[in-house]
Order: C-alpha cells, then sequence, then structure tokens
C-alpha cells in the first residue's frame, strides 16, 4: 500500500508540476510541419529525461545558490519574448521559417530551467527508491511529450493562445525571479501578494514589448 501510495503521489505530482513545461514545447514545435514536430518533440524529451536525471543529483544544492532562479527566471522571460517573434511576423503576412534544431534547444533549455520543481517533488515523494525516481522522470516526460503534442495542435488552430502560451513562459519566468533569495533578502516585500503583482506586472510587460518590438517596431522600419 505505501509503494501505491509513493506511485500515486509522483503521477499527481508530474500532472500538477507539468503543465507549464508543456506549454513551452508546445510553443516552440507547434510551426514545424507534423512529422519534424513530433521528432523535435521526441528528441527534446528524450535528451531533456538525461538532463532530469543530472539535475535530480544537484537540483537541492542549486536551489540554495543565490542568484540561480534569478538567471532561469530571466532566461525564460527571454524564451517568452522570443517565442512571440514567429506569431507576429505570421500575423503580418511573412512566411516564418520553422527550425526543428532550434525548438530542440529551446525545448532543452526552457525545460532545464523550470524542471526544478518537478525534479525535487518527485524525488522526495519516491523516499530514495531509484526505481521510483526513475519512474518518476520517465512518466514526467511521457506527461509532456503528449501535452506538448496537444498545445501544438492547439496553437495552429487558434493563434491567440500562443499569447496565452508566451504569457504562461513569462509568468513563471517572473515568479522564479521573486523567489530567488538574492531578490527576497533586499526586497523584503516581494513575497506572497507581491510576488504576483510582480510577476503579473513582468509578464504583461515582456508580452507588450515583444509586440512592439516584432511587429510595430518591424513595420515602422
Amino acid at each position: 500500500m505505501e509503494f501505491l501510495y509513493q506511485v500515486f503521489t509522483i503521477v499527481i505530482i508530474d500532472l500538477v508540476l507539468s503543465g507549464d513545461n508543456a506549454v513551452v514545447i508546445g510553443m516552440a514545435a507547434h510551426r514545424l510541419d507534423p512529422v519534424q514536430r513530433k521528432k523535435a518533440i521526441l528528441i527534446g524529451g528524450g535528451a531533456a529525461i538525461v538532463l532530469r536525471v543530472l539535475l535530480t543529483a544537484v537540483a537541492s544544492f542549486l536551489l540554495t545558490l543565490k542568484g540561480i532562479q534569478l538567471g532561469g527566471g530571466l532566461l525564460l522571460l527571454w524564451i517568452g519574448f522570443k517565442l512571440l517573434k514567429q506569431e507576429e511576423e505570421s500575423q503580418e503576412g511573412f512566411k516564418v521559417a520553422a527550425n526543428m534544431g532550434e525548438a530542440i534547444a529551446t525545448i532543452l533549455i526552457a525545460d532545464f530551467v523550470m524542471s526544478m520543481d518537478n525534479v525535487l517533488g518527485v524525488a522526495g515523494a519516491s523516499h530514495g527508491s531509484v526505481e521510483l525516481l526513475i519512474f518518476g522522470l520517465i512518466l514526467s516526460m511521457g506527461i509532456l511529450m503528449f501535452m506538448g503534442n496537444i498545445v501544438a495542435n492547439l496553437v495552429n488552430k487558434l493563434w491567440w493562445l500562443s499569447y496565452i502560451g508566451s504569457g504562461v513562459i513569462a509568468w513563471t519566468g517572473g515568479l522564479m525571479i521573486f523567489d530567488d533569495k538574492l531578490i527576497q533578502n533586499r526586497v523584503g516585500w516581494m513575497e506572497g501578494v507581491g510576488a504576483y503583482i510582480s510577476a503579473a506586472a513582468i509578464t504583461l510587460l515582456t508580452l507588450g514589448l515583444a509586440h512592439w518590438y516584432h511587429r510595430v517596431r518591424a513595420a515602422q522600419n
């Protein structure tokens, strides 16, 4: 019964914490043709399993270092900003070239940055069991590949979902920034409601700046 409870806990953790990662995968791969999209998700997801295994060994230590989450959050803001480039250009009528290598790189970078909570949750629920830990990591990537493909198909059909997707990525990055000890030690009020309000402001600023830079500025030039 205890083993089944641990398995159930790992499944719930993976389902709850894999949503934002799936958004990144879907956003990065949705403009590829169906064959390349499946390859990008499969290759990116498989490589991410290896990264997660390595990350498991150092995640607890990394989260104690000041500046790690700050750097990761800023990187996610850049990814959210960058992923809107294709959407803004396509709305202007430009033909956007999809690149599988770039999509895989985006998936790997974002998944590495966003996976610490998932890895730590699974590691804690496994209670030292290597079998459960491996099960949790493989399950999380299976969920990501399945959900990522769904997100990619939805964004292709409903273009405005790309803005929500980029918003989710920017929101996650904003929260990571304010979770960093380096920021909390200097700005004490950036906790609780203050952190959520600030992350929302950063999300709106990122989307607005992306819209201006990729479409308005481009049209003016």
